[in-house]
């Protein structure tokens, strides 16, 4: 009997992907046994910290990295880190931003509910560009010309939100941006695989990155990654450790924060209900390593041995057309797609998934799209048996 049996919790079969609202993957063995590992001990949180940074910075290619409470946590402190650099006394206002830069610069087919971590400093979003590819309006989106023109002397950074479909390209972003002195925070959170986006975004000129430690790394739920420029990683450090120091005997490692650089101490930032624990730490750094030491093929074969097994139970239904995508690409997530053939292929999709979740263990898909008729089966979550399972049950009920 599991930790959630005991408490008459219901645990769940996940083949939506790594979600948070559903706990987001699952561990390593290893992962869950240096986290344990660590809770064993007590450390300096700066000094651990500090370490984290030099090894997250070797694994992205920047100068400096920084472990967090998740992406939206990144993006956070980041933002905090872009509006006051190593102005301490601007740190302790936030998020009153009175006599600091406010504008954050978004390309407004870039707005999404997370954008709200970047709001929380106090930062005003100034939204450039007309999306009308995403409207169907026509075939242009935000383009770096917008930003450019935006940028005024209030501009502490342009968030830009990387996907495959991302306007204007990240480059020309930092390119307009860099040329008037402002930063470019990206948020890359859900941008692994391919693992090359570890270093692609640092290497395109971002000023700081935000990975999220809870998909495809296999990191705790409650981390992330934030890389970038040593000084805004350090600004950043210093709004989200506990500051309740002595100054004189504050001694953080010079590899994270340089003190030469600060007129003071500053007090508990904006960040410091992010806290981050020395178990995720760790777990997060183990995690890292391991995605970096496996592969994308690798990685890529394991997740395609569960979706080949569900597409073959799958084969016969008539009910739905059965595909497999992204199988012949190493640096994607292979999946399984079903496009139900119902008169009411939408009302099908909604039954299939209210009747998954009536069983034990509820069957969680990817629904995103089940308006069109399409519902889809990611592998990332699936525990050993989980895609047998899961398979058979779907194929039961739609036979009937």
């Amino acid at each position: 009997m599991n930790v959630y049996e005991k408490r008459g919790i219901p645990t769940i079969i996940n083949a939506a992907g790594t979600l948070t609202r559903l706990s987001g993957g699952i561990m390593r063995p290893e992962v869950a046994a240096a986290m344990a590992d660590a809770s064993a001990y007590t450390v300096d949180m700066a000094t651990l910290q500090g370490h984290a940074c030099e090894t997250i910075a070797e694994i992205t290619g920047a100068e400096a990295g920084y472990v967090t409470s998740g992406s939206a946590a990144g993006l956070l402190i980041g933002t905090a880190a872009c509006m006051t650099g190593f102005n301490v006394a601007a740190m302790d206002r936030l998020p009153d931003t009175a006599g600091v830069k406010n504008e954050v610069i978004i390309p407004r087919s870039h707005r999404n509910s997370y954008d709200h971590a970047v709001r929380t400093t106090g930062a005003r979003l100034v939204e450039v560009g007309l999306p009308d590819r995403a409207s169907g309006a026509g075939v242009r989106d935000t383009e770096a010309w917008d930003i450019a023109n935006a940028i005024t002397e209030r501009t502490a950074a342009v968030y830009y939100v990387a996907t495959a479909e991302s306007q204007p390209p990240l480059s020309e972003a930092v390119k307009v941006a860099h040329a008037a002195g402002v930063p470019v925070l990206v948020d890359a959170a859900a941008e692994l695989p391919p693992q090359a986006n570890l270093r692609r975004f640092i290497e395109e000129g971002a000023d700081l990155v935000v990975f999220s430690g809870g998909k495809a790394i296999g990191g705790p739920q409650a981390s992330g990654i934030l890389c970038g420029r040593q000084h805004l990683v350090s600004a950043a450090a210093l709004q989200h450790l506990d500051m309740d120091v002595f100054a004189e005997l504050w001694e953080p490692p010079a590899s994270l924060i340089d003190r030469t650089a600060l007129s003071g101490v500053p007090r508990h930032g904006i960040g410091r209900p992010c806290k981050t624990g020395k178990e995720e730490i760790i777990g997060l750094l183990t995690a890292l390593e391991l995605f970096v030491a496996e592969g994308d093929a690798a990685r890529h074969a394991r997740w395609l041995t569960d979706v080949r097994a569900i597409a073959d139970r799958l084969a016969d239904l008539s009910a739905a057309d059965v595909t497999i995508t992204g199988d012949s690409d190493v640096t994607a997530v292979p999946k399984v797609s079903l496009r139900l053939t119902a008169d009411d292929p939408t009302k099908a999709a909604a039954d299939l998934q209210h009747q998954l979740l009536e069983r034990g263990p509820p069957i969680h898909l990817d629904m995103v799209n089940y308006r069109s008729g399409v519902i889809v089966i990611s592998p990332m979550c699936l525990k050993p048996g989980d895609a047998v399972t899961a398979a058979d049950v779907i194929t039961t009920l739609l036979r009937r």
